[in-house]
């Protein structure tokens, strides 16, 4: 179906869409399984507790009752095929890792693995490494699977059915920064420190399997896949192992900002994506603590109002609803009135504050725009210029498809320090998203890796899963994302599924592909 673009003032409504956007739940809680561990000296990837302590323990007979018992819990049992092969163990998991500056650090995760007797749930068994979305709570913890008011919960419940009930090894890091970790902040987006997060986790959890109370043995096949933020870091870990000589048997990329400069220069241009005013302190608070020059105070960027107590914010007690309903965070990012700049690009800067002319999604960009905002006119003003004199080569039209050749801007420097366009992939490949998506935007991410991978032919594959039928075997995956989209709308109209269209819509659409890719490179 078709979106109608809607007109919106109200806080509470920019807020609904932010946390439908964001895949955030209203609640949050700290998990019982979330005791802190003090900073390491042990190496990266060392498994701190030993063994690992299992938080749940569901037999496939359970775990069907418990996703019988709900409208989302039978849907995502049909996603699994109607039957889960397996039961699964939830195991609570502490490495040593390191921050986005390489000082050492600890972090946490989950580690699921199947149960049972069934040939799909014994023996060695093929391994899927999933990097999670952008989430603000700090208390975030997959391993709190039976926890539904735990910000992780509808991330891990899929992973627990569409994965470990179906005979994978799961392990997921809940990353650096969250949960028990003992750095003070995330290193959001900054590919080198998220891929040794990863890579740390998988190394924890292949040393904890021997010790569980259902011992596993990890077989030669590796998955990566992973949603949104997920879905950079998930492509930032392929190609690190790719780099280390890790075998990696296929990824799936779902809905990440892999183009990464290019969309920020969108989004400085005007083109904001619903969540950036929670998305842009993340990454500049990441950046600043690994390269330590993108401001000197944080009152250099931001508007004097909400400078102060920034770099803790997020991650931390709030969630996306809180957070700007406190007024923690403002709801628009930028000014309304336009950076006053020279007067020869005066014309130019008037038009991006906020865009008109970008057709239906005019409407959307316009939301990031306001008399409260967060990011200084200054700070947008020299960003604009640098991407003015130093353009990327796909804003504001794909040309070479690259990255800025030689910006200038410590911010700019930093993001495409961290894109991820460049390299190749040498094993299967999945694109997945949906051309709609307000958060991550199809046409500058996943379309741009394809055509930078033209050359690859059948190795790599991209989905729109907000697409009509085709003969690509994703038929499943695009009917998932059309009876929920149908649902939404039916439910709250056009407004409520521009706000879930990220997230839960395409996520479970793009979730449902990608077991489906897996599954076909399992054997």
């Amino acid at each position: 179906m078709s979106v109608k673009i809607f007109q919106a003032t109200s806080a509470a409504l920019v807020v609904a869409l932010i946390v439908s956007a964001c895949g955030g739940s209203v609640g949050s809680s700290t998990s019982p399984t979330s005791s802190p561990v003090a900073s390491s000296a042990a190496a990266e990837g060392s498994l701190l507790n030993s063994p690992p302590p299992r938080t749940a323990s569901l037999s496939a007979a359970a775990f069907t009752a418990v996703l019988q018992s709900s409208l989302s819990g039978l849907s995502l049992l049909q996603m699994a095929g109607g039957t889960l092969a397996c039961g699964v163990d939830v195991h609570y998991v502490q490495y040593a890792t390191v921050g986005g500056a390489g000082e050492a650090t600890t972090a946490s995760g989950v580690l699921m693995v199947p149960t049972g007797s069934g040939p799909n749930c014994t023996g060695p068994r093929p391994v899927v490494e999933y990097a999670h979305g952008t989430n603000i709570t700090k208390s975030y913890n997959l391993a709190a699977i039976t926890d539904p008011t735990n910000q992780a919960y509808p991330e891990a419940l899929p992973l627990a059915a569409l994965y470990a009930a179906q005979g994978y090894v799961v392990v997921a890091p809940n990353y650096a920064g969250y949960d028990s970790s003992a750095l003070a902040y995330h290193p959001y987006l900054n590919a080198n420190q998220q891929s040794k997060d990863m890579i740390d986790a998988l190394s924890a959890a292949k040393a904890a399997l021997p010790l569980l109370a259902s011992p596993t043995t990890a077989s030669g096949k590796l998955f990566l896949t992973g949603y949104s933020q997920g879905g950079y870091v998930a492509m930032a870990t392929a190609r690190a192992m790719q780099a280390a000589g890790t075998p990696v048997t296929a990824s799936a990329f779902l809905s990440g900002p892999y183009a990464l400069a290019a969309m920020a220069d969108q989004v400085f241009e005007g083109e904001v994506d619903i969540g950036a005013n929670a998305f842009f302190p993340m990454i500049l608070t990441s950046y600043q603590k690994a390269y330590g020059n993108i401001y000197s105070s944080p009152s250099d960027v931001y508007e004097s109002a909400y400078a102060s107590g920034i770099e803790t914010l997020l991650p931390g007690p709030y969630n996306f609803t809180t957070v700007t309903l406190s007024g923690k965070l403002p709801s628009a990012l930028f000014s309304s009135t336009p950076p006053a700049g020279p007067a020869a690009l005066q014309p130019t800067l008037d038009a991006m504050s906020p865009p008109t002319g970008t057709g239906a999604t005019d409407a959307i960009f316009a939301l990031g725009f306001g008399a409260n905002n967060l990011i200084r006119n200054d700070t947008r003003l020299d960003y604009l210029l640098d991407a003015f004199a130093n353009p990327d080569g796909v804003a504001p039209k794909l040309t070479t498809g690259a990255p800025a050749a030689s910006p200038q801007n410590p911010l700019r420097i930093a993001l495409k320090k961290n894109d991820l366009r460049g390299w190749t992939p040498t094993s299967p490949v999945l694109l997945c998203g949906g051309h709609q998506d307000p958060v991550v935007y199809f046409a500058t991410n996943a379309d741009v890796m394809k055509q930078q991978w033209a050359g690859l032919g059948s190795l790599v594959t991209e989905l729109d899963v907000d697409s009509a039928p085709a003969s690509d075997g994703f038929n499943t995956a695009r009917q998932v994302f059309l009876t929920a989209e149908a649902a939404t709308a039916a439910s709250g109209g056009a407004i409520a599924v521009i706000g879930a269209y990220h997230s839960p819509l395409v996520f479970d659409g793009c979730m449902s592909a990608a077991a489906t890719f897996f599954s076909g490179h399992r054997s």
